[in-house]
């Protein structure tokens, strides 16, 4: 039962670091990456689709992105979700292919990027303790429930605290890498 806990918990503070990491790479850091387009959504056909199916997108250079629409009548609608998106990228449509060139980020832009992964930090080390919160919460559940000794109980509460101490390790080392990714000029 215990060991139960500990992976389940193991599990979801993965989880957790996945979508921080997912988060993170959405962030721009001066470098063009189509990971940066994901999440828009382009209203069309009458519904509102993610940018990636109604295009094929690439990084040609390390300062462009460019976006080629299956259908060329949609690429008013995707210059629309480029301009809503609050990415403040400009988009040039040549008729055929929307560019996006990704301009050089201004120390102010940067110190506010830095500021928006701090916040995604904090968001995670909030999620990671949650997950901590239920799994001593089952530990407590089953020592009420004479299932586990209490020393038992007291044990894997410790373990539990030491994975969240681990975890949230690496939610800083993850921040503080993309925060070095962004100041370097």
């Amino acid at each position: 039962m215990k060991d139960e806990v500990l992976n389940e918990t193991r599990r979801k503070m993965d989880k957790v670091l996945e979508a921080m990491a997912r988060d993170l790479s959405r962030v721009r850091t001066g470098r063009a990456s189509v990971a940066l387009l994901e999440g828009i959504k382009v209203e069309c056909y009458g519904t509102s689709m993610p940018l990636d199916q109604v295009s094929s997108l690439a990084a040609p250079e390390s300062r462009l992105l460019t976006i080629q629409p299956w259908d060329s009548s949609v690429l008013g609608d995707i210059e629309k979700a480029i301009l809503k998106s609050d990415l403040g990228l400009n988009p040039v449509n040549d008729g055929k292919i929307i560019r996006l060139p990704i301009p050089a980020l201004t120390t102010e832009r940067r110190k506010d990027l830095v500021k928006m992964v701090k916040k995604m930090e904090e968001e995670a080390k909030v999620a990671l303790r949650n997950v901590r919160r239920e799994a001593n919460e089952d530990f407590k559940e089953m020592k009420k429930e004479k299932i586990l000794a209490e020393d038992d109980a007291h044990r894997g509460q410790d373990e539990v605290q030491k994975i969240t101490d681990e975890y949230t390790k690496k939610a800083e080392v993850q921040a503080g890498e993309k925060e070095k990714e962004i100041m370097s000029f």
